[in-house]
């Protein structure tokens, strides 16, 4: 087998064990373990959003000591984890400063690969720290990438409230206006409803129609009961409408 693998660093010496069960791309997260003790942890850089590639970082273990892509590997892991912690806060921040549902989707966005990456980030630690159970510092790695790690899936579950909130608060507002409208609507059917009346009255009076006598009385007496039948109308309409929002 050809062991030309472009994605390591130039400075990693590995052993043809590991470089077995290494293919043309760096995929996921992980571990693995070559025969004479050596070991390669691929882990991943914070997650950009809206990028579904993920930037693989290396780590190698001789034998004897760890070593990074450009520094000693401690130093390295220790500069990868530091970034993760500063993402999280950053998206903290926004998650408290945040008074869009916009914001908060665009925020989801970003959090929810971050959770996931944190998540395999762990456990690929974990399984190095299986592989070599006396490093210390390996061990305190892992333990910081679970405290990371809680800490992404804390941010991800508390954006996905807060939209859930701002929907719900949304939607309450929106049937508090609806019944504003409603109650409004009533109202102008109220007030169409007393001056229509008095605007049949005006037109009436201002014609000049000569009755005859026969039907005068009557003609005054239909006026005179349409007016109380009208607003006897309106005033049952309106006592049951204002009995009605009393019990709401």
């Amino acid at each position: 087998m050809i062991h030309e693998i472009s994605y390591l660093p130039p400075n990693f010496t590995l052993s043809s064990s590991l470089l077995d069960q290494l293919s043309a791309r760096s995929g996921s997260q992980r571990c693995i373990r070559g025969e004479d003790g050596q070991l390669l942890l691929i882990l991943h850089d914070v997650p950009e959003p809206s990028v579904p590639e993920r930037k693989a970082v290396f780590f190698w273990f001789d034998g004897h000591h760890w070593h990074g892509a450009e520094n000693e590997g401690g130093k390295d892991l220790t500069l990868l984890l530091d970034a993760y912690v500063e993402a999280i806060d950053r998206l903290e921040a926004i998650v408290e400063e945040a008074d869009t549902a916009k914001e908060i989707f665009a925020l989801i966005r970003h959090a929810a690969p971050l959770a996931r990456t944190t998540r395999n980030f762990y456990h690929a630690l974990a399984d190095a720290v299986n592989f070599s159970p006396r490093d210390r510092w390996l061990r305190h790695a892992k333990d910081r990438a679970h405290e990371i790690e809680r800490a992404a899936e804390l941010l991800h579950a508390d954006a996905r409230v807060t939209l859930e909130f701002m929907r719900a608060e949304s939607a309450e507002e929106q049937a508090r206006s609806s019944e504003q409208l409603a109650r409004l609507g009533f109202r102008l059917n109220l007030l169409a409803g007393f001056f229509l009346p008095l605007v049949a009255l005006g037109g009436l009076m201002g014609m000049n129609v000569e009755l005859p006598a026969f039907v005068n009385g009557g003609f005054w007496f239909i006026f005179f009961g349409g007016l109380i039948m009208g607003g006897l109308i309106l005033f049952a309409v309106g006592y049951k409408t204002g009995q009605h929002e009393q019990n709401r």
